[in-house]
């Protein structure tokens, strides 16, 4: 059976950074600390509203993210302004591997789906816009059961919707918690490192590969069994 390959979206597929350039226009040279910071705020939020079974959207998240970063940078943005960082976010760049290294992954046979905490025409579009929707099997979303990553249901539920067995699929993330998450829910995990100075979380949980991009992935699966 051929492997299945769960794509995280936002900092695997797509790069949240791509938020930077609207961000100058706006907050000038903020904009570094201010995009991290979304992003860091905006995975928190969904962190906290998973444990405390309060569900709201990750769009919801990001909004939230957004006003915590114009409060603690002291920035003051009008309705339209926030609206139209927003919908930036909805239309992020891909990372210049992911069409490449989807490309090339298609060819082996592997079955491949976008597997995200966003909603799914949400991230049906961010795949349309970035071009590369068209190498994937499917979208795949834990809003569907109305939670995120890393709680077990949504890789339980990710299995279920692909038709696949953990022993045979994988998730591909450039964030440790979430390869965490996957391996700790019966699936392997491979850590796509893009940043040298980037660090795994140093639990008992390691993931079952590491690679600097996309584009490795094709040769180092040919070894993984």
């Amino acid at each position: 059976m051929p492997a299945t390959l769960a794509f995280d979206v936002y900092g695997t597929l797509i790069d949240t950074t791509g938020i930077v350039t609207a961000l100058e226009k706006l907050v000038g040279d903020a904009s570094g600390p201010f995009s991290d910071l979304w992003r860091s705020k905006q995975l928190e939020y969904s962190f906290r509203r998973g444990l405390m079974q309060n569900y709201q959207d990750f769009s919801v998240c990001t909004r939230h993210a957004l006003d915590f970063c114009c409060e603690t940078f002291q920035v003051e943005l009008c309705g339209a302004d926030r609206n139209s960082l927003l919908e930036a976010y909805r239309y992020l760049p891909a990372f210049k591997d992911a069409r490449q290294g989807l490309e090339r992954l298609k060819t082996t046979g592997c079955r491949l789906f976008a597997f995200s905490n966003g909603k799914p025409d949400d991230v049906r579009n961010l795949m349309q816009h970035a071009g590369i929707a068209h190498y994937l099997e499917g979208v795949v979303s834990t809003d569907e059961i109305k939670s995120f990553k890393p709680n077990p249901a949504v890789y339980a539920h990710f299995l279920r919707q692909a038709g696949a067995c953990g022993a045979d699929a994988w998730l591909i993330s450039g964030n440790p918690f979430d390869v965490i998450g996957a391996i700790s829910a019966g699936m392997r995990g491979a850590w796509v490192k893009r940043a040298p100075q980037a660090v795994f979380d140093p639990w008992e949980i390691q993931p079952t590969l590491t690679v600097g991009s996309i584009l490795e992935l094709c040769d180092v699966l040919e070894f993984a069994d």
